[in-house]
């Protein structure tokens, strides 16, 4: 990691860190890829359904990304703009892989941090639960539920995201939320937050791939 990189973290703002990054300081890249590893793995993820496609898709759209920081014009926020280019690059790496075979792995259990093995196992299996029930939603669904209520997206920027109206989110998200009945992830006992997790160790790989393309 740059030794500047710790030190700037915590005191530029995104639209400061894309100034220097255009200006020449690509080391600062690495900054904005951690701040948003979390919600552009779950706004791919949401999309594709697969753990090591999501990866792939995530270099990927953080180099597209990249390429094109001089576009970027702050009209929406920059968490913005660049989760409409990683759902932009999922959905073509959907497209593509619907021309074969469908993909069915499962998401793998998040683990939990229940403080004693019993709570620890019922906790996995709701999560699992939860998790199973917001991947079986339709792909348009899914997409909505996941930048909404899981990511905090606003109505907006999910809207800008995927490249639909505000009306069609609004539509999706009551729909998306009625499937899911409400009760069933309140009676599940974990947060949405915790959904769809972006360990540290996948932080640290797509990280470390997309910095050393940029090298």
């Amino acid at each position: 990691m740059n030794a500047a990189v710790p030190l700037l973290r915590d005191i530029l703002s995104d639209e400061e860190i894309v100034e220097r990054i255009v200006a020449g300081d690509a080391a600062l890249f690495e900054i904005l890829m951690r701040r948003y590893n979390q919600s552009v793995y779950r706004a791919v993820r949401a999309v594709l359904r697969d753990d090591d496609q999501a990866e792939d898709v995530m270099q990927q759209a953080y180099l597209n990304a990249y390429a094109h920081l001089r576009q970027f014009e702050r009209r929406s926020r920059f968490s913005t703009w660049l989760i409409r280019i990683a759902v932009n690059e999922a959905l073509a790496t959907r497209g593509k892989r619907r021309g074969g075979e469908e993909d069915e792995t499962m998401m793998e259990l998040v683990a939990s941090s229940a403080p004693d093995p019993e709570q620890q196992t019922l906790a996995s299996e709701l999560r699992e639960v939860m998790q199973r029930e917001v991947e079986a939603l339709s792909d348009g669904f899914r997409a909505v539920f996941v930048l909404r209520d899981v990511e905090g997206l606003s109505t907006a920027e999910t809207a800008d995201a995927l490249a639909i109206s505000e009306d069609l989110v609004k539509t999706r998200l009551h729909r998306a939320r009625t499937q899911l009945r409400d009760n069933l992830y309140r009676r599940a006992g974990v947060t949405l937050e915790s959904l769809f997790a972006f360990g540290n160790a996948r932080c640290d790989r797509v990280v470390a791939a997309v910095m050393a393309h940029l090298a």
